[in-house]
């Protein structure tokens, strides 16, 4: 765990005063789990059940905010077995899906889900052609319902791929009246209008939150930090935590914790659940 500046240094030390306020808001891949060739196979941290149940007992609520559908990140992750033991004890978790567009609560137990964004359909129709076009004809395309997904990870240049990729989607999605994800290795298409950021201010508004945490790994949770610094600027205990990776470092100017992939995420959640319950104890 590294700390980015002195402030941060003393944020991380005001978030542990305000935890039984703090809301946490956690990314699945990269974050939770390990990130891995095949999307389908990235199942949840094998440390993080234990980790986060014993978080839950001394923080408002956690959230796994992803790119993923709600139902995917449910499976791989066992997370509705981890919210039941939740609610046994009077702790809830949430799981928003697709960028905020899904949810589920350990306490409702279904997926609340919208139509399928106009003119997915037609881009996805469109999208071979546009792969061969750019010479990405192999890249793995994952139909997500709300949203397609292309990931350019078991190309033989990911990134260059991605690159070429990124302006021919854009310009495609736009034309069907969708907008763009970029990621690790993975251009996202999808419906406009909500992001990560607005699934935090949901999580303060619903929860009374009077402290924020929020971690993860790349470009498609920038919107999360920008609405955690929004926060912060009106005064609410905040952390924010990059989740590193070799293939990844936008967010690390912006966090005041940078810590070694899911491992480390986990370390920091110990780190805090100990003070608290030191706290608790004294």
């Amino acid at each position: 765990m590294e700390f980015t500046s002195p402030e941060a240094e003393q944020r991380y030390a005001d978030l542990g005063g305000a935890l039984a306020a703090t809301v946490v808001g956690l990314d699945f891949d990269g974050v939770l789990s390990p990130i891995v060739e095949d999307p389908s196979q990235a199942h949840i941290h094998p440390g993080a059940a234990s980790v986060l149940a014993d978080l839950a007992e001394v923080v408002r609520a956690i959230a796994v905010i992803t790119g993923r559908p709600a139902r995917q990140a449910l499976a791989l992750g066992d997370l509705d077995n981890l919210g039941a033991e939740m609610g046994e004890h009077g702790r809830e978790l949430f799981v928003f899906g697709q960028y905020g567009n899904e949810r589920w609560s350990s306490t409702q137990r279904r997926v609340i889900s919208p139509r399928p964004p106009h003119g997915l359909a037609t881009f996805q129709r469109e999208l071979p052609g546009l792969l061969r076009r750019a010479d990405a004809a192999e890249a793995h395309v994952e139909e997500k319902g709300l949203a397609v997904a292309v990931h350019t990870r078991r190309l033989p240049d990911p990134a260059g791929a991605r690159e070429r990729l990124l302006p021919a989607m854009r310009e495609l999605a736009e034309a069907h009246g969708l907008v763009v994800e970029p990621g690790r290795n993975v251009v996202e298409v999808r419906s406009s209008g909500m992001t990560k950021g607005h699934a935090v201010e949901t999580l303060v508004g619903e929860l009374d939150a009077g402290g924020f945490l929020f971690a993860g790994d790349d470009l498609g949770d920038l919107e999360a930090f920008a609405a955690v610094e929004k926060l912060r600027a009106e005064g609410m205990p905040t952390l924010l935590v990059c989740s590193l990776s070799d293939e990844e470092s936008a967010l690390a100017d912006r966090a005041d914790v940078v810590v070694d992939g899911p491992d480390g995420v986990l370390d920091l959640l110990r780190d805090l659940t100990r003070r608290a319950t030191a706290e608790i104890s004294g």
